[in-house]
């Protein structure tokens, strides 16, 4: 069984004292490739740096995320910019809207958004945009208005870490995107809802992800004494998520790791890499 980690935040400061040692129990427990996620100025130049070093194992976003979009200046775009020319960064993002929480007023994430929508048209490939990797909370309404600005000029898009409504999830479906399921569906006080839902989602269509350290599968047993959440536990997830489209484990790891495969246009995983550096 091969895993495809869609998302995971490895360039965070609770990973510094033993990152290579989580990379290693995230090929034990089968996980062959991983997407680190970038989302900020920060982070993006970092998550390069880390799939650099493991190369064809993992590989990286840039983006700002919107709690970030207050840092979004024309020097930013520049940066982000110089960040997607390298082969490594295999989407833009983590970008988006979140209304949730609002760390950014509201004005600056609509056009840290819009700029990042146009990084992925002008990075196109072959006539085809390079692969989005969103974030919405809260703000469907203007998310949509958004991209559908965008509609014929931007490639593949997966909203990450989907928890959302019915209504939300078949508006991304119909137009063709992606869904990006974490530990939030083994949450029984708010995410018991995406068992159903899941099932609506086209295995094409489907990935997996931790967004580790945060969303800590709550049916994991035993949970990790300090509550941190890793790449090595997207076993767990495949498995609550294979049991509730009514799949086999194989079914479910083989239709996602493919789906993940093809949206961000991966190679074939390099055995044994992330063992070292």
């Amino acid at each position: 069984m091969q895993l495809i980690d869609i998302g995971a935040n490895l360039t965070h400061d609770s990973f510094d004292r033993d990152r290579a040692a989580v990379l290693a129990r995230a090929q034990e427990a089968g996980v062959a490739q991983l997407i680190v996620t970038g989302a900020s100025r920060e982070h993006s130049p970092q998550a390069l740096e880390l799939a650099q070093a493991h190369p064809g194992v993992l590989f990286a976003t840039a983006g700002v995320h919107p709690h970030h979009a207050s840092e979004y200046t024309d020097e930013c775009d520049a940066e982000m910019r110089a960040l997607h020319a390298h082969p490594q960064v295999v989407a833009v993002g983590e970008c988006g809207l979140d209304y949730f929480r609002d760390f950014s007023p509201r004005p600056s994430q609509r056009t840290a958004f819009e700029r990042q929508l146009q990084i992925a048209v002008d990075f196109s490939t072959n006539g085809v945009g390079k692969p989005l990797f969103l974030h919405q909370r809260d703000a469907h309404a203007d998310f949509m208005a958004m991209m559908k600005n965008f509609d014929g000029r931007i490639g593949p898009a997966v909203v990450h870490c989907f928890t959302g409504t019915r209504e939300e999830l078949f508006d991304y479906l119909d137009n063709d995107w992606h869904i990006g399921i974490t530990g939030w569906l083994c949450d029984e006080r708010r995410g018991a809802h995406l068992r159903e839902l899941v099932k609506s989602i086209p295995a094409n269509r489907l990935m997996i992800e931790t967004d580790a350290p945060y969303l800590l599968p709550r049916t994991l047993k035993p949970l990790p004494k300090d509550r941190r959440n890793e790449p090595a536990f997207l076993a767990h997830i495949v498995e609550e998520l294979a049991r509730d489209r009514g799949e086999s484990l194989q079914q479910a790891a083989d239709a996602s790791t493919n789906a993940a495969r093809a949206f961000f246009r991966l190679p074939d995983a390099v055995a044994g890499s992330m063992l070292t550096g």
